[in-house]
């Protein structure tokens, strides 16, 4: 789990505010969380939830700390080299630990792909990068965390609705000693916010609740049907590895593509061509793929390094967090413990 890209992506997707609402705390903790309880209120929350989540709130300090040491954006166009990265992050602990997921889980993610037709593999990949497979899911109480970062104010309309989200979900029959996660409100084995888990958590064994916190068919089913809903396509691999001649100009292929969430993730992206063309050019897939797929070429690390002819799938993984580092290890971890 890495709290700081989860941050990094809510700053992205947040809705930016005005100087005077992104300035520090303008009123006591307590007078805020009645403003956050009647907006509970107006959604629909019941009294005995509202009560139950925000008995003896008080701000939590080190969540303030954390969020206003998160790194702003660079502007520059340098960036870490992959390969170190892909070694820490899709190490044999981690391989091993996904290996043995996917055999404990295979009856029930067999259903799971014929259902959402997200891969296994892919599916547990994700589950082992966000928390470990469920071993480091985060201890800080989301209701504290969230109204301390919405009264905080930097980010206020994008955590008020979190928190008013969160008391949703403590609605349906959670308590709130289960409502635990990162300090920026991501909770559970997937470590969705608690407007993603009302959107797209589903029940994986037919017992009336989604549980990401426990269980793990609605963790797995629960992914699976995030990646559907962002747009993966069955029976296409996420990217495969390809061959680059040597004075290669990958320049002259760059992407235009700006993403609207993370402006800089596509900035080594080429621009996508079919594979029929990419091997006209001289690059080739190490693993067959289909004549007529799209793909775009990465060869993160220049000239000479290892090189990938991603397909629109990879895009999908981007959405579940929009990092190149981020999507390349789950697809890297995937491919590995599939063997």
């Amino acid at each position: 789990m890495d709290l700081r890209r989860c941050l990094a992506t809510l700053v992205a997707t947040a809705v930016a505010l005005s100087p005077a609402a992104a300035a520090a705390q303008d009123s006591s903790f307590d007078a805020y969380l009645q403003t956050l309880k009647a907006q509970a209120r107006a959604a629909g929350v019941s009294e005995a939830t509202i009560s139950r989540m925000t008995d003896d709130l008080t701000p939590n300090q080190r969540v303030i700390d954390l969020d206003n040491s998160q790194p702003g954006s660079s502007s520059g166009n340098g960036f870490p080299a992959l390969a170190p990265y892909l070694a820490r992050h899709v190490d044999a602990q981690r391989i091993a630990g996904g290996r043995t997921a996917l055999q404990n889980s295979a009856g029930l993610l067999r259903g799971i792909e014929r259902k959402y037709g997200v891969p296994g593999p892919i599916i547990v990949a994700i589950w082992g990068h966000e928390t470990a497979y469920g071993s480091v899911k985060g201890g800080f109480d989301l209701a504290r965390a969230l109204a301390t970062l919405a009264w905080e104010g930097r980010r206020r309309k994008l955590f008020a609705t979190e928190f008013v989200d969160l008391l949703k979900i403590a609605d349906r029959g959670f308590p709130r000693s289960e409502l635990k996660g990162s300090w920026a409100g991501a909770f559970g084995n997937p470590q969705f916010l608690p407007s993603v888990y009302l959107r797209l958590a589903v029940d994986g064994d037919g017992d009336g609740r989604a549980d990401i916190m426990t269980d793990t068919a609605d963790t797995l089913a629960s992914i699976a049907n995030y990646f559907r809903d962002a747009g993966w396509r069955p029976g296409q691999p996420w990217g495969v590895p390809a061959s680059v001649p040597s004075g290669f100009d990958t320049n002259a292929y760059r992407t235009k593509l700006v993403s609207p969430v993370c402006e800089r993730v596509h900035m080594r992206h080429s621009e996508f061509k079919t594979v029929r063309e990419w091997r006209a050019l001289g690059v080739t897939a190490l693993t067959p793929l289909p004549d007529d797929t799209l793909v775009s070429l990465f060869q993160p690390d220049g000239p000479g390094t290892r090189a990938w002819l991603l397909t629109g799938n990879y895009r999908v993984i981007l959405e579940y967090n929009c990092s190149n580092y981020y999507a390349m290890s789950v697809g890297e971890l995937a491919d590995d413990i599939a063997l």
